[in-house]
């Protein structure tokens, strides 16, 4: 059942869930300070309101086929006020809970159409107000531990911590010693995506050695290092948000990480800082609003577990046929700016 926050209605054989509530205003866009000296008190930071449209179709099924599907859902934080809009989806769906982190995830099971396709529709409003280095989110007691220990692919044995910084680990407090593999990461790995390549698994150890990869990878290395030192940190995923139009498509995912000093979340965006190393300063604790949290962490028991086992992270549509990974859909993710 989908708890008492949605209101239901059925229309043309889809099924349709409508949220009511509040529209955001949004507030002017500005240049982002380049540097963390620089960074503003909470009452001056950046803010932005758009509608984002989570658009996809999963394809190359047979007519008839029967699939399992599980999409992620964003949520509301002390870094985002979303309203979810509508879901459209070609049945009966329902809320549940991942079981680890407490995502939230909307499933149902569905038939493919005529054309072996199955289209999926949810459009929510979003407030994203930018992240201030020293004012992160406070952690909760369960946390500490929960984002210490390791997953199937950020492994927590010293292994990633001695590549990225031999037999000198950095020294101080937790904030310097993140800030050193931060930097660390930055001069040994570079974004790039090369075709045949493993990127985008956020393999740390092969990311590690490769020494490039996407955002997956820049941040997998890096919370594995943070937990190689004893310091508690998470993966982030969502959209980015093209910070130079109104409206417009939205080509794919963006992730980032999170590690713990002084109670506190801070947060880091290595791989953009790759891109943009003139921005290297303001992306170590300092976030734009430019972007949408969907989830949390990896190797995610979804409710009700896929045949296939833990999800390494969601957010694309997670899909199962006969008990086994279907990865054909096409992208249809697009956001508009609201004034």
């Amino acid at each position: 059942m989908l708890s008492a926050r949605f209101a239901t209605a059925v229309l043309c054989g889809v099924f349709l869930i409508v949220m009511t509530g509040c529209a955001c205003r949004g507030t002017g866009r500005s240049a982002y300070r380049t540097d963390a000296s620089a960074a503003a008190a909470p009452e001056e930071a950046e803010a932005r309101t758009f509608r984002f449209v989570y658009g996809a179709t999963i394809t190359e099924l047979g007519p008839g086929e029967k699939v399992r599907v599980w999409l992620p859902v964003a949520r509301s934080t002390s870094e985002q006020d979303v309203t979810l809009v509508t879901v459209e989806v070609p049945g009966p769906c329902r809320e549940t809970v991942e079981k680890t982190y407490g995502n939230p995830v909307l499933y149902f099971e569905a038939t493919a159409d005529e054309n072996g396709q199955v289209p999926i529709l949810v459009e929510y409003l979003v407030k994203r107000n930018e992240i201030v280095r020293g004012f992160g989110e406070p952690a909760g007691a369960e946390e500490h531990e929960l984002f210490l220990g390791p997953s199937s692919m950020v492994p927590v044995d010293g292994s990633t911590l001695e590549a990225l910084v031999g037999d000198q680990p950095p020294q101080g407090e937790d904030l310097a010693k993140a800030r050193a593999l931060y930097d660390a990461i930055g001069v040994r790995m570079r974004y790039d995506k090369p075709a045949g390549e493993p990127w985008g698994r956020g393999d740390a150890r092969w990311a590690c050695d490769a020494r490039f990869g996407n955002c997956t990878d820049f941040h997998s290395v890096f919370i594995a290092a943070c937990r190689d030192l004893n310091i508690p940190a998470k993966f982030e995923i969502g959209f980015p948000i093209p910070a130079d139009q109104g409206a417009g498509e939205v080509g794919g995912y963006h992730c980032w990480a999170k590690f713990l000093s002084d109670d506190r979340w801070v947060a880091v965006d290595i791989s953009e800082a790759d891109k943009h190393p003139e921005m290297a300063d303001y992306y170590f604790g300092n976030l734009t609003p430019d972007r949408v949290v969907f989830t949390t962490g990896r190797d995610l028991r979804l409710d009700p577990a896929p045949q296939a086992g833990p999800v390494n992270f969601l957010i694309y549509p997670y899909v199962e046929v006969d008990g086994r990974p279907h990865t054909s859909f096409i992208k249809g993710f697009r956001f508009q700016d609201v004034e």
